[in-house]
Order: C-alpha cells, then structure tokens, then sequence
C-alpha cells in the first residue's frame, strides 16, 4: 500500500527559526571578511542586536497578532543586546574573551533557542483576549 504524498513546503515559521539560528553563524562566518568592510560588520552588529532576542521572542506556538508582533519587535533588542552584554561579562570575567569566542557563545545560544518556543508574550495576547469578552456587569 503506497501513499502518493506530495512534498509539502515548510511552514513560513520554521522557516523563520532556521534563518534565525543560522544567523549568528553567519555573522562569524562574516569575521573571515577584510577588516572595515561593511559586509564583515553589518551581519555581526545585526544578529548581536537581534539575532538572540529573536531567537527567544519569535518562536511562539501559533501566529502573532500584530499586537504581539509588534511587541516582540520591540523586545528583541533589548533581550538580544543584554545577552550579549552578560555573553561579553562573563568572557572577561574568564579572561578567554575575543570575537570569535563571543560570536561562537551566541550563535551557539541562538541556535538552541531557536529550537525551543519563544518565551511568551504575556501584554499583547492578554489585551487581545479582554477585548474579545464581555465584561461582566456588577449588580449590588
């Protein structure tokens, strides 16, 4: 009994998780470049900005309304650029810090966290759902 199963393309978030975990290799693949380059720092400025802030916002089990789109958004900086700054610390701190050991923490936090769910979004599908209920009237 054969089944004609017709390949199906991946779903657009998968797709997303993928270029998301592989961004931080190639920001360190980028590294190789002459120095000064715009293509050597542009991918490496961007995925330490983005790349592991987005990797624990968007993930999410479902589609993003664009509140909560928009919120992610908003948080994947600040979440991307205080990992790099504890990612940075903590290399001081063992006195093993250099770029490519910075690049290869994160990219190696990234891709596993782009593995898991994103961490949820609590502001933007807890308004969504108050909206959609009535509020229920208080009679004394």
């Amino acid at each position: 009994m054969s089944e004609n199963r017709q390949p199906t393309a991946p779903r657009p978030q998968t797709l997303i998780r993928a270029a998301v975990a592989l961004s931080g290799w190639v920001a360190l693949a980028a590294t190789a470049l002459p120095g000064g380059s715009p293509l050597r720092w542009i991918p490496v400025l961007l995925f330490v900005c983005v790349g592991p802030g987005s990797a624990l916002l968007y993930p999410q089990p479902g589609m993003l309304r664009p509140g909560a789109r928009l919120e992610a958004l908003a948080l994947a900086a600040p979440f991307g650029l205080s990992l790099a700054v504890l990612t940075a610390t903590s290399l001081f701190l063992a006195e093993a810090f250099s770029a490519t050991a910075f690049l290869v923490s994160l990219a190696a936090f990234t891709t596993v966290a782009a593995a898991c769910p994103g961490l949820p979004l609590p502001a933007a599908t807890r308004g969504a759902a108050e909206r959609g209920r009535a509020k229920p009237v208080r009679r004394r």
